[in-house]
């Protein structure tokens, strides 16, 4: 199978397709290689014949629909967006073009592409929309997000993939464009911006520098693994009903605070600050809460447990362990970014939208 993967220099769409390389399938990776793109994580993948790479914005549909003419997908696997809620807050453009826009002229080519297809390949054609748990807004003390809760978006980067998931839907309920979509809880694991929590965390950690929690650390996540994450899509692709949405969850909630207490202890015991100085939990630093932040999520996977057989296969600790010891390793990744990308701000602070 060749699939085109769009956004795949990001933290997920590198794993998906570390994952489909392995598998032995053909993958066209289309991105723009914005501030957060990773090729490093794609160096063993792009050496497989296999692999084809496009440097192209999903908002440019000559561009797009020059990709599918000239690489002839099977399916599509939709990851490029923008995605960092505290960005969003501070000018939420970039999401709406990239995350509603870019998502509509996405679909604009690919139905067009489908239409002409014939016989079984455009029986087996895909459209595969990865989105966030994020839509759904926030829970409260219990209870889980299934496919059918209604949609409550609270920040812009929320909204603009609420709006691109209803885009997806009426793309297949209007042309009929073979679809399926997924929602995800909150991924970590290797070569993740160094601007979400945990690599932020693990970096400051070790570098000795304030560990930044939000309000009293009491907002709630469910970790999902992003290798069981890259597993559960292709899942999804491959054997999901067109039409479906699945949820994916690592069954793995924790609060902010438990989580960065975790690294703390994991920094301590992999890279041990030295006689006198104490754990790391003594960086931990309240700061104001993020506007708009939810409390909690939890996802319910029984769904794609179910009709799939997809269940996470690392449990948080097996995984956080893994990736702690992975960004020891990877210093000379991490570092570069600092020097040159981001240098870990705090982002999200904006009191008032632009005008004009």
């Amino acid at each position: 199978m060749k699939i085109l993967v769009t956004g795949g220099a990001g933290f997920i769409g590198s794993a998906v397709i570390r994952h489909l390389i392995a598998a032995g399938d053909a993958v066209v990776n289309l991105d723009k290689l914005t501030y957060a793109a990773t090729p490093e994580a794609l160096e063993d993948a792009a050496e497989s014949p296999r692999y084809a790479f496009a440097k192209v914005d999903i908002c440019d549909g000559p561009a797009v629909r020059a990709v599918f003419a000239e690489h002839r997908p099977d399916a599509v696997m939709h990851l490029a967006a923008e995605s960092h809620v505290d960005r969003s807050i501070d000018d939420a453009a970039d999401f709406i073009q990239t995350n509603v826009v870019g998502t509509y002229r996405l679909l604009e080519v690919a139905t067009a592409y489908w239409r002409a297809l014939e016989g079984a390949a455009k029986d087996a054609f895909r459209f595969h929309h990865i989105s966030t748990d994020e839509v759904f807004g926030a829970l409260g003390a219990e209870g889980l997000f299934t496919e059918e809760t209604p949609y409550r978006p609270n920040s812009p980067y929320s909204a603009s993939k609420a709006a691109s998931d209803h885009f997806v839907r009426a793309w297949h309920k209007t042309y009929g464009l073979p679809v399926v979509t997924s929602n995800c809880s909150n991924n970590y694991g290797l070569y993740q911006f160094p601007e979400k929590l945990i690599p932020l965390m693990i970096i400051n950690a070790l570098t000795e520098k304030p560990l930044p929690v939000y309000g009293k650390g009491e907002n709630v996540r469910d970790w999902l693994h992003v290798e069981d994450h890259a597993r559960a899509l292709v899942a999804v692709l491959t054997r999901g009903r067109v039409g479906e949405t699945y949820n994916v969850g690592g069954d793995s909630e924790m609060r902010n605070i438990d989580v960065v207490g975790m690294i703390c202890d994991l920094v301590d015991a992999l890279s041990p600050r030295g006689s006198g100085k104490g754990s790391r939990r003594d960086l931990i630093t309240f700061v104001t809460d993020r506007p708009g932040h939810d409390l909690r999520y939890a996802v319910d996977a029984a769904k794609i447990a179910r009709e799939l057989d997809w269940r996470p296969q690392e449990t948080f600790a097996s995984g956080l362990e893994k990736t702690v010891a992975w960004y020891l390793d990877r210093r000379d990744w991490w570092q570069g970014i600092l020097e040159r990308r981001y240098q870990g701000e705090r982002l999200g602070l904006s009191k008032s939208t632009k005008a004009g």
